[in-house]
């Protein structure tokens, strides 16, 4: 067994339990894990010089494969069911034992790294992985420790990457053979079957939603972030396909992160020290930012290319739709670093709402804040994807359902306590129509929702006259600087008065019915915020 590279002093893998590897790699630069990916004929270079893998199997996280090893620990704290299935500890100990020795005679990569920029949230991180790709995408997406940080090392969390592993589920408790297994009692993640690098982030992010709210009152937080010119912090929650990305990504202001952050009693912090984009139709005109960080260091997944070139075909999805990119922070160019920012000022929900009941923009009271936090709206658009003929309803807690360890409920009361204390403004943004539901109304214009936004973080919209919608109760601005009048009232707006009862009802109730799973466990003040199905008399 030989190790080669930067690592701790006085560190081995045999500390590890890896003892019987063949070769283990520490640290390697970017440019040496390539070079290591190429050789071994697990990637090419495109024509900009990124790294382009296939992830096999997998070209997307499997989330009822994630599992939450269930002990003293955890029995009493973890939401359990759907989306936090159980591990039975003793078959953990067994299934950490099989890899360490699907390992042994084998060559592996390990990286230090580190998440939180916030020092005092900081959790050091060391991720042992399979293949040298991997250990690229842990180098772009965590926080990187300087060589004199290393060399001090300690990690507080352990994660085993290991695709070529194959679960047994009769030997080994898990669903079929991909998982990914957290023990928050020994501090590891143990991640097999699975090729896609998707699941290291996310297992990590597991874990800060646990820890942070649970032990420090830090708010954890699936959204990005950025900075005004005076230094006033906003904060964008939205599922896929409401804009989030795209809206945050603002040329007047510095981007602290596009995924993952704590907001604690005094900052705004990003998690990661990389982004991890998506790449299905992108062009310099669309994202450049993004499409500029595409280069060498960068790590494609799944993409093709233009028949006998190394250019990338980025509408060709006939591996994935889910194409991706990562990349380091400091590969866009107006990224904060270090990447925190003061108390947020603003926080914008974005839902693209296919009724077109929900204004294009309102402001929230705390309470509606917190339910409409817990509920994560938005609606799928007929066309969008196959089998999809009207607008479907989709419910996601928190904005980020599938990685929440706690209750909704912990996190929506958490950050309605820092909400009051601060006084800070709470927008639920329309990115989808008006004037009608989807194949009736019009989608409204992307720059109407930018000057909203503008006049939002201006504070333009703190000095104008309100409205109050009936069902949701949501306070809208009656004016706002080149945005029509006529559609910021979502009644005003269409035509036939009395479809848009009828829809607003439906759309109200299919919330109440979703928030049935919750209820148990809201407080009074949030569960007053609920839209109301009919109006009294």
């Amino acid at each position: 067994m030989n190790e080669i590279g930067l690592k701790a002093k006085d560190f081995s893998v045999s500390q590890l339990g890896l003892g019987n590897v063949e070769m283990a790699y520490w640290n390697l630069h970017p440019s040496e894990l390539v070079e290591e990916t190429v050789a071994r004929g697990q990637g090419v270079l495109t024509d900009v010089g990124a790294l382009a893998i296939d992830t096999g199997e997998f070209t997307g996280r499997s989330p009822k494969d994630k599992f939450v090893v269930y002990d003293d620990t955890t029995k009493d704290s973890v939401w359990w069911g759907d989306v936090n299935n159980r591990f039975d500890a003793d078959k953990f100990d067994v299934l950490h034992n099989r890899m360490l020795a699907y390992l042994s005679g084998k060559e592996v990569w390990i990286r230090d790294a580190y998440a939180c920029a916030d020092p005092q949230y900081r959790i050091n991180i060391r991720v042992v992985t399979e293949y040298p790709w991997s250990n690229l995408f842990a180098n772009n997406l965590f926080l990187r420790p300087t060589k004199e940080e290393i060399l001090d090392f300690k990690h507080d969390w352990l994660i085993i990457n290991a695709p070529g592993f194959k679960a047994d589920p009769k030997v080994d408790g898990t669903r079929q053979h991909n998982f990914a297994v957290l023990n928050f009692s020994k501090k590891i993640i143990l991640i097999g079957g699975t090729a896609y690098t998707g699941e290291i982030k996310k297992g990590i992010f597991a874990v800060l939603n646990y820890i942070l709210p649970h032990e420090k009152k830090v708010l954890s937080m699936h959204c990005s972030a950025n900075i005004g010119k005076d230094g006033d912090t906003a904060v964008f929650f939205g599922l896929s396909g409401t804009g989030k990305t795209t809206l945050s990504a603002d040329p007047n202001r510095k981007l602290i992160g596009d995924d993952e952050h704590g907001w604690s009693d005094k900052s705004v912090f990003n998690f990661e020290g990389g982004c991890y984009a998506k790449c299905v139709d992108l062009s310099a005109e669309k994202e450049p930012q993004i499409f500029n960080a595409i280069k060498f260091g960068s790590l494609l997944e799944n993409i093709d290319f233009y028949e006998g070139t190394t250019t990338v075909d980025y509408a060709n999805i006939s591996k994935t739709e889910n194409t991706r990119v990562s990349y380091p922070a400091h590969y866009i160019d107006n990224a904060v670093t270090p990447a925190v920012g003061d108390i947020p000022k603003n926080i914008f929900f974005l839902t693209c709402d296919a009724f077109g009941v929900l204004p294009p923009i309102s402001k929230l009271t705390p309470a509606q804040a917190m339910y409409h936090f817990i509920s994560g709206y938005t609606a799928k658009v007929a066309g969008t994807e196959m089998g999809i003929t009207e607008p479907t309803l989709t419910f996601s807690a928190c904005f980020g359902k599938v990685f929440l360890p706690l209750h909704p409920t912990k996190y929506a009361e958490l950050m309605g306590e820092k909400l009051k204390k601060h006084k800070v403004n709470v927008w639920l943004l329309n990115t989808g129509w008006v004037g009608g539901k989807y194949g009736v109304g019009s989608r409204i214009k992307l720059s109407y929702t930018r000057s909203l936004i503008t006049a939002a973080l201006s504070g333009e919209l703190d000095k104008v006259e309100y409205g109050t919608t009936p069902y949701f109760k949501l306070n809208y601005p009656k004016a706002c600087t080149n945005v029509p009048s006529e559609i910021l009232d979502p009644k005003n707006s269409w035509s036939d008065k009395a479809a848009y009862d009828q829809t607003a009802q439906n759309l109200a109730a299919s919330f109440l019915k979703n928030f049935e799973q919750y209820a148990s466990a809201a407080n009074d003040e949030i569960m007053a915020a609920a839209p109301k199905v009919a109006i009294e008399a």
